[in-house]
This record gives C-alpha cells, structure tokens and sequence, in this order.
C-alpha cells in the first residue's frame, strides 16, 4: 500500500485515513472538472453576445467567487494528493496522485500566470469593445486548457477509483 511500514499498512485506521484522504483528493478533482465544463458549456455559448455593458454581470463575480474558493481547495489537494503520493508509491497506482499532482501545478501556474491578469482587467471594467472581444477570446481559450487539465485530474482519479472496485470486486 505505502512507504509506510509493514505493521503499519494493516492498521484500519491509517487504511481508512488514506481512503478518505484520496476521497477528498477525488471530490476536488470532481468540481474542478464540473465547474470547468459547465463554465465552456453553458457559459462560453454567451460570449458573442456580451457588451461593455453585460460581460461584467455575467463573469466577474462568478470569477471572482470561484477564485477565492478554488484557491484553497488548490492547496487542499497539492497536500491530498502528496500523501497520496505517500500512500501509493509501492503500488501500481502511484502514477495516479503523481498525475494529479502535476497537473494541479500546471493549472496553478496558467492560472496565476496568463488567467488572473485577465480576469483583473475584467474586473476593472472594459469599455472597448474590441478591447472585450479580445480579452474575453483570449481568456476563454486559456481557460479551455485549463480545463483539459482538470479533465486528466479527474480522468486519473477516475481510474484509481474503478481500477480499485474493479479489483474487490468478487
């Protein structure tokens, strides 16, 4: 199961603090995938009809909102999936927190970098538009990487979790 020690590995207890540790290492990569595909399937489709005067409504304070929410959660699961990391290194399953954890500092980093630059401009307020045009295109195809990104997250705990009931299965 784990670098831990043998004696160790059978403790139920520490069996099922890791179950809940991946748990929650899960259920994080499960909103970061809904929320990212609900945002390019249902928020993206309004996009060319937003102006000056209607994008601000429609992404700023759900933006803003979500990344003060995400932004722990992010730590959350940098942690989760480093004891997961921990807890699978002798398995087969290891690649799945290392998979995870990459990509969670690889959305981080085009978050921090190229996404929040422009969510600030937003949040300034975009009276050209041209101007909006641009920065809501740019913007929206960063963030569909983004959530590809995400899709591997969840796709790689995915795995773990049927690969794991696969497995008990009788």
């Amino acid at each position: 199961m784990s670098r831990l020690p043998p004696r160790w590995r059978e403790q139920p207890t520490v069996r099922r603090a890791f179950a809940a540790n991946h748990t929650l290492l899960f259920v994080c990569t499960a909103m970061y995938f809904g929320t990212g595909w609900s945002l390019v399937l249902f928020s993206f489709v309004v996009a060319p009809d937003l102006t000056v005067d209607t994008y601000s409504l429609q992404f700023v304070p759900q933006v803003q909102a979500a990344t003060a929410f995400f932004t722990w959660m992010t730590v959350v699961m940098m942690i989760t999936a480093a004891l997961m990391v921990v807890a699978e290194w002798r398995t087969r399953y290891r690649w799945v927190p290392l998979v995870v954890l990459l990509g969670v500092l690889a959305a981080t980093a085009l978050t921090v970098v190229y996404i929040l630059p422009y969510n600030e401009t937003m949040a300034a307020g975009i009276t050209d538009p041209a101007v909006l045009a641009e920065t809501l295109d740019r913007w929206m195809s960063l963030n569909r990487v983004r959530v590809g990104l995400w899709t591997v997250q969840f796709g790689a705990m995915l795995v773990y979790f049927a690969s794991r009931a696969f497995r008990a299965d009788p």
